[in-house]
C-alpha cells in the first residue's frame, strides 16, 4: 500500500470530542473522526462546496475527497444512531498558514 499523501487543513477544530448527554463518558464506546474527514465535512457541508473545489483545497483528487467524505459521513451517522462520543483526532493533515 502506498503512503498517504498530506491533506491540508484549513484550522484544527475547536472541540475534539462530541458526546451524547445521556451517558457520560467513560460508558460510551467511540467513533473516531480523522482531521481530514472533519475538514471534508466542513468544506462540503458547511462551506457548501462542490467536490472538485473542496478536492483542491485539500490538495488531493476529487475520488479521494469523495471517500474521505463518505467515510466521515458514516462515521458522523454512526455516533449519532448509535449513541457513540466521536472524536476527531489523526490523519496525515497539516495545517496550510494563512496567505496575508
Amino acid at each position: 500500500m502506498r503512503p498517504k499523501k498530506t491533506r491540508w487543513i484549513k484550522c484544527a477544530p475547536q472541540e475534539r470530542c462530541f458526546k451524547p448527554l445521556c451517558k457520560p463518558l467513560s460508558k460510551l464506546e467511540d467513533v473516531y473522526l480523522t482531521l481530514d474527514e472533519f475538514e471534508a465535512v466542513r468544506l462540503a457541508c458547511v462551506e457548501g462546496l462542490k467536490q472538485i473545489d473542496a478536492a483542491k483545497k485539500l490538495k488531493i483528487s476529487r475520488p479521494t475527497f469523495s471517500r474521505i467524505l463518505t467515510s466521515a459521513q458514516n462515521k458522523i451517522a454512526d455516533g449519532l444512531v448509535n449513541i457513540k462520543a466521536i472524536r476527531i483526532e489523526g490523519g496525515c493533515c497539516k495545517i496550510a498558514k494563512r496567505s496575508k
